[in-house]
Formats: C-alpha cells, structure tokens, sequence
C-alpha cells in the first residue's frame, strides 16, 4: 500500500513540475518579447509608428561627353493609412469638406482615392495624392496635423534641361496593375503608387536607375505629428541611390538633328561604327520629354496619343521602310561574297528602257560594279541579285534564295539586335516559305525582282540601315547597335553590345563597295555630288523608295571620313522623294557637324532648316 502511495506522490510532483516548467517558459519568452526584443515592441506600437519607405534617388544621366540629360527634382505624395484616418468618433467627425477644399478636389474624388486605399491595405500606407507641388505643399502641411492617418512622403520626378530625346530616354510613371503583379512573381520590389521606367532608357535600365529603398520608423502623437525616429533609428535603413549611366548620344549633335527634321516625318540613327554606340537617335515629330513629367503627365500624354501625326511613335526604330537603293549595297556585298559577281562584272543597261526593271539614268549600256553604284543602276542589282539565287552551286533558285535570306539575316536585317535599344521592330526579309504560299510554288528570281532594288517585301528600320553603314565603314564587321556607353560606377555593360559581329561577307569585298559609295560623293555622276566637301571624304547611298502612300520616301545612308570613319548613319524623310533631295543633304550636314563641330555650308544648312514637307494629315 505503501509503495502505491510513493508512486503517486511522485507522479503527482512530476506533473506538477511540469506545469511549473511550462509556465516558467512562458513568463521567459513574454519576459524577451516585452522587454529584451525591442522588435516586438515596435509592432505591438504600430498604431504608434509610421512607417515611411525612403526612396532612393534615381540614377541620372549623361550624353558621352558628361553633360547632363536627365536629373531629379523633388515632389510631395500624400499618404493615407485608412484604418488610422477613418478611425475617428461621433465627438470628432472627419471634416469631410474642409478636407476637400484644402486638396482642391471634390467629394467623389476624395471617395474614389479612399476606395482604391481602402482595397490595397486598411493598415499600410497607400498614395491618396501623388507628385503634389513645393507650394501646395508648404499651404497643406501646415494644417495636416488635423487629419490623422494622412502625412507626405518625399519622391522625386525626372527633369530634363535639354528638352532633347524625348523617345531616347523615355519616362517613368505610376506602376499599372500588369506591372505590379508581374513583379510580384518575381522580386516583390514595388507598391501600388510607386513609379517605373515606362519607355526608353528608364524602362531599359529600370533595375540599375531604380537603386535601393530605406525605411524610416517614426513614433507620431495623438494629433498625427511626428516625434521623432523610434529607437533612435534603429530598425531604419538608408536608401541607395541608383546607378548613373552614361549615354553614346551626343547632345550637341541630337539637338542639332533634331532641328534639322523640324516640319519633316522621319528619322535620323548615328551611330559610332567602332563601338556601335548610337551618337544620336532622332524621330521626327517629337515632343518635349518634359510634358510627360508631374501630375499633367496623363492629360499630356492623351494629347500627344491623339495627335494625328503621332509623335510618340519612335520611327527611329517602329517605323518600317523599304530601303530602296540603298539596299543595293547588301545586294552587291552578297553577289559578291557567293561569288555571282566580281567588281569587274558588267550587265546591261538600257536607262528607262530596260526590262524587267527599268533605270532611272543613262549612264552607258554596260555599267561595273563601281559605276553601278555611282550611279546606282537598278538593271545591275536586279541582275546581281538574280545571279545569286541563280548561282548553279546552290542547287536551285529556292535554296541560293535562302542563302541570300540567311546572308541579309547576319548583315542585321530581318531581326532585332536585342540590346538596349527601345521599341524595336524586325523589319521583314520574307522567307522562302512567305513565296512559296504566295505563289504556289512558282516562282523565281523575275517574280521576287523587287528585292534587287530594295523594293517589294523587305522592309528595313533606320536602325538597320545605319548599322549597314556603320558595317561597311569598319570593313567587314559591327558591334550591336546600343544607346549605352557606361555606368557611372564602372559596372560592366552586357556583353551583347562589346561582341564584335562578323557577319562573313570578305573585307576585300565591303572594301570595293566602300570605295564605291565614296564615288556617290566624289564621282562625276554621283548621286551625292552637290553635297561633297573639299575636307571630309563622305561615302554613302541614296535611296528613293517607292510609297503606296504618297510620293517616295528619301532616304540614304552614309559614313565619314575615308579613313578611320567616326560616323555612320542612316536618314529617312517620308514622302520626301529623290534621296538627293532631302536625306542626302541632312546626312551630310550631320557628318559635318560631328566632325567639325560646327557647319560651313549656311546655306543649305537653313534651306534643310526651313524646308518643311506637307503631309496629307496636316492639311
């Protein structure tokens, strides 16, 4: 009996200890969350505490030679907690009008930006007023200890002192509910309110512009003022700013450009051919980047989305031609390079007479390679690009047709280079399988001969055909066109835009064809002549490219000096007719302008810069 005693005394102790053990544990861990974990402190005072994200300033930017091109000013966002502005009793109403009146809104506004509070959190801050003024700011602060669970939070919004490069740089804006849930599948950086990169180089560097956010922990009294950082900032976190980039734009020459297309549609693409740095990137029309800045950006933006001749397009990049002549120059590079031609190869020439593609010059019946060019004969690149699909070792006209495709492929044609370049279109090299359906399966190099004088189905960016440039001026090679030069803190820039490009046409052969668009300039029935310069040996091609729409597109390309060139570019005037007319001179006088620095030819400088086109809808 005893013994039985004994075990139950013992049993009784020990659950005894064991709730005594479990208690002690507990008054432990309330003992750390309450007094040793300040942590906790700070949650269970969060009625007591804002929480104020810090953003850090966005990277600004610079053309490639430090001048400055976009940079940061300060604005104001309104916040509101709804929980904590909503929480008010029968004694101490929410002063609906006044608060309205103060804002400069109405009742419906106000309900409509509680809502949208309301739905992203009752407990987290969300925007009530975004990108509000230093003046408004100043009236609204002084009174906004009245309304609990509103403050302001400082942002910064992009400035742009040149007013140049609108499409280049782009533009940041709210982030739209697409945006927000895409990031929330992958780095969970951003809240309903913040901005983004929308187009341009802030969409296409967003990541190294954007930087890091902070956040501040701030205890605020009863009446909604801030006391002061909690814990003496402890839980805070500076934000980090982000990366400066430098640009290979050349603002003296963007805005120069710029000028030169003013009452023109098109586009002007400069480029550095020995870095594939893009010197300027002109469209025309375009607008002040400054429109698309502060609370008026939506107004402004509608207004340009509805002007009829669209400036927010970037034709620089969206828009699609066809090269026309200048085309021939890949024509006569890939004759060449599969052997179908060699620069002493003649063909027949009857000027307009010709058949199946007449010439629009009289220059002899049997032209070469450098006078085809000079006077850039269509009979010639028809024939040249007939030989080439033609060629007996490619074993029928169907597979030297794909040939000739994959060659125009790996000159940049036909696809996009993929670097930072914004909104960039294909273009269209049509396929074998695009004639094969169209045709039935008949067809040959007389059915597809518009291709031979850059007609037809292919159609180029002015992206595109300033690389061609920028290729044959180095010889036989490029590096991807791209708006970027560095960044400001020596971070490496992708590996794309430094990989030298070998598209493997034989240099001997983009030499003969250099020496040829030299003759464009030089020679005595070039068709560049009047624009040729004692000092600065110009090559190019000139292009008139036939428009369903309207008269002929003028466009050319070109690159300068001889020797060494620093400058490639490609121009495109819609319905600007002849290439002489229009593109040739304005490539020109941005050659000069780059090299020298300045303009001699006054001139033809001012009748480019007054001359204005009429488009159908303009009248």
């Amino acid at each position: 009996m005893r013994t039985k005693n004994n075990s139950l005394s013992t049993r009784k102790l020990l659950i005894i200890g064991v709730f005594i053990t479990v208690g002690m544990v507990f008054i432990l861990k309330l003992f750390s969350l309450q007094v040793v974990d300040k942590s906790y402190v700070a949650l269970a005072d969060n009625n007591a505490l804002r929480y104020v994200t810090q953003y850090p300033a966005r990277g600004k930017v610079f053309d490639r030679n430090g001048e400055l091109l976009v940079f940061n000013e300060a604005v104001y966002d309104l916040m509101v907690i709804p929980r904590q502005a909503m929480k008010r009793d029968s004694l101490d109403p929410f002063d609906t009008v006044t608060f309205c009146h103060l804002l400069d809104i109405d009742k419906a506004s106000f309900s409509e930006r509680m809502e949208k509070a309301k739905n992203e959190s009752y407990f987290r801050p969300s925007p009530f007023m975004t990108q509000v003024s230093k003046e408004n700011y100043a009236h609204i602060a002084e009174v906004l200890y009245r309304y609990p669970g509103f403050y302001f939070q400082t942002r910064t919004v992009r400035h742009y002192p040149k007013s140049i490069a609108a499409h280049t740089l782009g533009d940041i804006g709210e982030i739209s509910k697409g945006e927000l849930e895409k990031d929330k599948e992958n780095e969970k950086y951003y809240r309903q309110g913040d901005y983004i990169g929308k187009s341009g180089i802030e969409k296409s560097y967003e990541k190294e512009l954007r930087g890091v956010k902070g956040l501040k922990v701030m205890m605020v009294d009863v009446h909604n003022r801030e006391m002061g950082n909690f814990m003496d900032g402890e839980y805070d976190r500076e934000p980090v700013a982000g990366k400066d980039i430098y640009l290979g734009l050349d603002a003296e020459l963007q805005a120069y450009g710029e000028q030169l297309m003013v009452g023109k549609i098109g586009s002007i693409v400069a480029i550095e051919p020995a870095t594939g740095q893009i010197l300027a990137f002109v469209t025309s029309p375009t607008y002040d980047p400054n429109l698309l800045v502060g609370r008026e950006r939506g107004k402004h933006y509608k207004e340009l989305q509805e002007d009829p001749m669209k400036p927010l397009i970037n034709r620089a990049t969206n828009g699609t031609y066809p090269p026309g002549s200048t085309f021939k120059s890949v024509v006569g590079l890939i004759a060449m390079q599969s052997g179908s031609i060699t620069p002493a190869t003649c063909f027949h020439c009857s000027g307009p007479g010709s058949l199946p593609i007449k010439c629009t010059h009289h220059h002899g019946p049997s032209p070469d390679f450098a006078n085809a060019i000079m006077n850039s004969c269509n009979p010639y690149f028809y024939e040249s690009f007939k030989a080439t699909i033609n060629n007996p070792k490619f074993g029928g006209v169907k597979k030297g047709y794909e040939y000739w495709k994959d060659m125009t492929y790996k000159l940049g044609l036909g696809h996009k280079f993929n670097t930072d370049v914004p909104a960039e279109r294909s273009g269209n090299i049509p396929s074998r399988e695009y004639y094969d359906k169209m045709y039935q399966d008949q067809w040959n190099a007389v059915t597809i001969r518009s291709l031979g004088i850059g007609q037809g189905e292919v159609l180029v960016t002015p992206l595109q055909l300033a690389n061609i440039a920028a290729f044959i001026a180095n010889e036989g090679y490029y590096y991807p066109p791209h708006l970027i030069k560095c960044f400001g803190d020596s971070t490496a820039i992708p590996e794309v835009m430094t990989t030298k490009v070998d598209p493997g046409i034989d240099p001997k052969y983009v030499r003969t064809m250099k020496a040829g668009l030299r003759t464009v300039f030089s020679g005595p029935a070039g068709t560049a002549r009047r624009y040729e310069m004692k000092d600065i040996a110009q090559c190019g091609k000139t292009g008139t490219a036939q428009n369903p729409h309207g008269n002929y597109h003028s466009n050319f390309i070109a690159f300068a000096p001889y020797e060494n060139p620093k400058i490639a570019l490609a121009v495109i005037i819609e319905n600007g007719g002849y290439g002489a007319t229009w593109a040739a001179p304005i490539a020109s006088l941005m050659i000069e302008k780059y090299i020298r620095g300045y303009t001699k030819r006054e001139d033809l400088e001012k009748r480019m810069m007054e001359g204005r086109i009429t488009y159908k809808n303009e009248r």
